[in-house]
């Protein structure tokens, strides 16, 4: 147990030093998060066009209910912060669901 408390004494110091600019070799990476796009009803609406589905595929597709798709292209709701960063993906990459087999379209 004492080799624990020292590994996380040490660590803490090291934290503190760091904090201080006592630690100039220490490389560290900063990282940003773009924010959050507020989609309207009709940005939402063109996604799935876009896709080719109907309300009922995208919602099956997205892991929702038919309902909430209503919702969000009448404008009744808005998309949560995890459904905004999905819908941010489709948006830009009109692949995404294929690619990772979410969806497999069939030409006939």
């Amino acid at each position: 147990m004492s080799g624990l408390f020292e590994s996380i004494k040490q660590g803490l110091n090291e934290a503190i030093e760091f904090e201080r600019g006592n630690l100039p070799n220490v490389k560290t990476d900063k990282i940003t998060v773009a924010p959050l796009h507020s989609y309207n009803a009709g940005e939402i609406k063109e996604i799935r066009t876009r896709h080719h589905m109907t309300q009922r595929l995208f919602a099956e597709a997205l892991g929702i209910s038919v309902k909430t798709v209503e919702a969000w292209e009448t404008g009744t709701n808005s998309p949560s912060g995890v459904a905004s960063r999905m819908l941010e993906l489709l948006q830009q990459d009109n692949g995404l669901l294929e690619r990772y087999s979410i969806v497999a379209r069939h030409c006939h």
